[in-house]
């Protein structure tokens, strides 16, 4: 019987020829994104494509190649900031590859695709498991911060089920 794989081994296979058609030789740049550049930016901006200087390879086969230019998407407000942290963009990937392979980055305006997590469901709790969370936090004299600790002990409470 054969073993289950990992979905993360089948990606590359999937997807492989998508992204080579934008100049991504695996989907690593993609995938890694927010762990390359960090969450605030990957929250703004979205790898579109690199750009490999043409006919570099075959002129200078000792060489290494020309790097590549980085094409991101950014939304339009934080495109300044982004522009300012070029550099730093550049050198991450370039990191994460291991060797300099994008030497320039474009950036280009436009809406960013989020992934939207799904809402957590209600934690459903016996009558008696509600009272011993209200009595928990009883004592506590602020009615918002009461609340916020009755509903963060309802969600410990449901989440040991």
């Amino acid at each position: 019987m054969a073993r289950p794989k990992p979905l993360a081994d089948l990606i590359d296979a999937c997807l492989g020829p998508a992204l080579a058609a934008q100049g991504f030789a695996a989907s690593d740049v993609i995938v890694a994104w927010a762990d390359i550049v960090g969450e605030r930016l990957a929250g703004f901006t979205q790898p579109v494509r690199i750009d490999w200087p043409r006919g570099a390879a075959a002129r200078d086969r000792d060489l290494r190649p020309e790097p590549a230019t980085l094409v991101v998407r950014v939304e339009s407000a934080f495109a300044l900031e982004m522009q300012h942290l070029a550099p730093i963009v550049i050198e991450r990937v370039n990191a994460h590859y291991g060797w300099r392979c994008v030497g320039r980055l474009v950036l280009k305006q436009g809406p960013v695709r989020r992934s939207v997590l799904p809402a957590a469901p209600e934690p459903v709790l016996t009558e008696a498991e509600r009272l011993r969370v209200a009595d928990a936090v009883v004592a506590v004299d602020e009615d918002a911060l009461r609340e916020a600790l009755e509903r963060l002990g309802q969600a410990v409470v449901g989440a040991r089920r």
